[in-house]
């Protein structure tokens, strides 16, 4: 009796501890965070502009991810997102790349939005290529797989420099 009295309490003590372990979650680290995030956006980045693999590309969104664009309806979800990407990626002279900068974290690090500078190629109303400059946030989401993944995207193009002073 004494035995199983034992390994009862040895039970109950184990169980304790995995409920314990698995409902405690690492501290967040906003130095590995922002590093781990600035590495996650640059490859996408890096990706889009190779413009080779759609699939990955669509991949750093989320499935319920919004997107803002100069001149562009409002896209929502992968699947439109996905089609956009696509079409873009056929388009002749087609090139974006980006650079994402000082990520800001939410207190409990699920959430972080951080802001960019991108430079789109596209064919001009003449037919001849033209280089936009542009401005955005980005708001990125853990996800429960433990990926960032990008939620809402907008962009606005920069102003144009002011003229010279004489």
């Amino acid at each position: 009796m004494k035995t199983i009295l034992s390994i009862s309490r040895r039970s109950i003590l184990l169980a304790y501890l995995l409920i314990l372990v698995s409902c405690s979650r690492h501290a967040f680290d906003p130095v590995m965070e922002q590093a781990r995030l600035l590495h996650r956006d640059a490859e996408w980045a890096d990706l889009a502009s190779a413009g080779k693999d759609v699939d990955k590309i669509v991949s750093f969104w989320s499935d319920d991810a919004i997107l803002i664009f100069p001149g562009q309806p409002v896209l929502e979800g992968k699947p439109a997102i996905r089609a956009y990407v696509e079409a873009s990626l056929k388009t002749p002279g087609f090139k974006i790349h980006w650079v994402s900068e000082k990520p800001v974290f939410s207190p409990d690090g699920k959430l972080a939005y951080m802001r960019g500078t991108d430079e789109l190629t596209v064919p001009g109303p003449n037919g001849i290529t033209t280089t936009l400059h542009l401005r955005g946030i980005s708001v990125w989401r853990w996800d429960a797989d433990g990926q960032w993944r990008c939620v809402v995207d907008i962009s606005n193009e920069e102003p144009s420099a002011p003229p010279a002073a004489n």
